[in-house]
């Protein structure tokens, strides 16, 4: 892979990855309901989740999912089930938890485990691996495409969990929390649209 090739690839990556999505939309609520400090696992899980998704699909699970079709529309399914359950856990949300039971984000484990689910995930991966993986020297180019993507997944990731945990002082009044749950709840559901035809 060339220079060039890989700063394109780096400039997909990003430009994927901070989009609203799942996971952004995930992020901004977590850090405006949880703050920024309680969010970093949940940051953490999303670049492991996905670079876990990238080596598998890299390394077979994209040809798989080409011949399976079925496979790939019950994984859509279940990512969609799932974001609806996370959407309705967020919109039903009307203050900020302190330290209650029940009420903490998403961990490490849940976070990295909601990528292989995540319709926008598998959309970005095997996008990526189409067009970036070099036949040539392919072991090599999916290593470099997964690097690529960690590079720029922490600051994407940083950038929505920073600006919601900004907004938390703003939306402790529980009023303007009600509605930003609401909407957010509202566009976690719609970011399922384009990834969903």
């Amino acid at each position: 892979m060339t220079l060039e090739t890989f700063l394109s690839l780096v400039v997909f990556a990003f430009v994927t990855s901070v989009t609203p999505g799942p996971n952004t939309m995930m992020l901004f609520a977590s850090g405006v309901n949880f703050g920024f400090r309680r969010t970093l696992p949940h940051m953490a899980g999303i670049g492991a989740g996905f670079f876990s998704l990238l080596l598998g699909v890299g390394f077979g699970l994209g040809a798989l999912l080409t011949t399976v079709p079925l496979l790939y529309t019950a994984l859509k399914i279940a990512g969609g089930l799932y974001l609806i359950y996370i959407a309705w856990k967020i919109g039903m949300s009307r203050a900020m938890p302190n330290g209650k039971v029940g009420e903490k984000p998403l961990t490490f484990l849940q976070a990295a485990a909601f990528q292989w689910v995540n319709p926008k995930a598998w959309v970005m991966a095997v996008t990526a691996m189409a067009i970036y993986a070099n036949p040539n020297r392919y072991t090599l180019s999916v290593y470099l495409i997964a690097l690529a993507f960690v590079l720029t997944n922490f600051p994407a990731v940083f950038t929505w969990a920073g600006f919601g945990s900004v907004l938390r002082s703003w939306l402790s009044d529980p009023v303007r929390l009600k509605w930003f749950n609401i909407t957010m709840a509202v566009l976690l559901v719609a970011s399922l649209w384009p990834m969903l035809k």
